[in-house]
């Protein structure tokens, strides 16, 4: 057996290669990030070894920086391991009390792992263009995050310049309120407004919702107001709605070609009742095949969702944190996907309300749920079996 340790960086990757003796076959050299460098790796590889299967190639999870060499390994049948920096780290820890790391290093050192055989998944080719799915709702993650900060921003604007309009409707972030306060940005020329201009834009807004006795009460409200008359507020209340607006079509363009992906995938977690396609495809995003772990366990821990341990003669620790450690976008999507099916499923609800009753807190209770929804979902890919609601 060959093992190939591989630190990639953005121009250049250092490449090492060691025999199954622990025997140095190429000592370590770096390649562009090109083609012209993949193809002399290869070169490399095929010199090494003419068997493709006695070659194990690894390099760390780095972001966009490695998603191209990886891409370049599976298509040309490579068994690839993509590794967790910091098992990387700690690996190299134990090898040396020197404090030291150097690219050179780290390729030696993933290279070394690959010969110890620490129980690793080689990364499958269904997991990288499972990134698609990831790019999408990592980007519809971000895009509604900066949607939720300017709406935090409606809001201080309009207590500046409206406080009274938000008692005069169930929300601020409505169509028909967006509409009002792009038209007029103030308690001041609301109060100005005419009346008949008024109404028609409320009509039309809230689509027949808000008529006539609403654009009065709005309109009396506005003049006695003690909102200020500011037109830097104004300007900036205005461009705020305008980038929500933006936001909004941008996060619709990204769900549908999310659930493009979702309906070609058909997978059975999303017949789990509060389990939608937005969470479900962030969880199959994240986890990519779930044929890289051995138990729902492991896709905890790889969540950071599992209980950190700390036990040193007598003492233990008695209340356990969860590590936190894995992906925040998974961990995010199974916790908020524990609510909604404790809330949907009876099977969740009676679960969530004995740890309830046990005296935990809801959200250690969620947790103990989403430990359970995870051992379902790793159920539901692993057998592609539809999941039945108990009687």
């Amino acid at each position: 057996m060959i093992c190939v340790g591989i630190d990639v960086a953005k121009d250049k990757h250092d490449c090492f290669i060691m025999g199954s003796e622990g025997e140095v076959l190429a000592d370590v050299f770096t390649i562009p990030n090109n083609m012209e460098g993949f193809n002399r790796l290869l070169q490399k590889l095929q010199a090494c070894s003419a068997s493709q299967d006695k070659i194990k190639v690894g390099l760390e999870a780095t972001g966009h920086y490695s998603y191209n060499i990886l891409g370049f390994l599976l298509d040309n049948g490579l068994p690839t391991y993509v590794l967790n920096p910091l098992h990387t780290n700690l690996y190299r820890k134990s090898l040396t009390l020197r404090k030291t790391k150097t690219d050179r290093v780290d390729a030696r050192t993933i290279a070394a792992m690959l010969m110890s055989d620490v129980g690793l998944k080689p990364y499958t080719d269904t997991a990288y263009h499972n990134e698609e799915l990831k790019s999408l709702t990592r980007y519809r993650f971000d895009k509604v995050r900066e949607r939720a900060k300017l709406k935090q921003s409606i809001a201080r604007l309009a207590c500046i310049l409206f406080p009274e309009l938000e008692k005069l409707v169930p929300t601020l972030h409505m169509a028909s309120v967006y509409a009002l306060l792009v038209e007029f940005p103030g308690a001041k020329q609301v109060a100005d407004a005419h009346l008949t201009r008024l109404k028609a834009l409320l009509l039309d807004a809230s689509k027949g919702r808000y008529k006539r006795d609403m654009a009065v009460e709005i309109r009396e409200a506005a003049k006695a107001s003690i909102g200020s008359s500011m037109p830097a507020k104004s300007l900036e209340l205005r461009h705020t709605i305008h980038l929500i607006r933006e936001l909004d079509a941008e996060i619709e363009e990204i769900e549908t070609a999310i659930q493009t992906i979702m309906d070609e995938l058909h997978p059975p977690i999303t017949i789990i009742p509060g389990l939608g396609t937005r969470m479900g495809a962030m969880i199959l995003a994240e986890v990519g095949d779930f044929s890289r772990f051995d138990s729902p366990d492991k896709v905890l821990a790889y969540a950071g969702l599992s209980p950190s341990t700390y036990q040193s003669g007598q003492l233990a620790n008695c209340y356990a944190h969860m590590e936190k450690r894995g992906s925040r976008y998974l961990r995010f999507a199974i916790f908020n996907a524990a609510k909604y099916v404790c809330h949907w499923d009876p099977t969740f609800a009676s679960y969530l309300a004995k740890k309830r009753a046990e005296g935990k807190h809801y959200n250690v209770a969620i947790s103990h749920a989403a430990k359970k929804l995870v051992r379902l979902i790793f159920a539901l890919e692993k057998s592609r079996e539809p999941y039945r609601l108990t009687a």
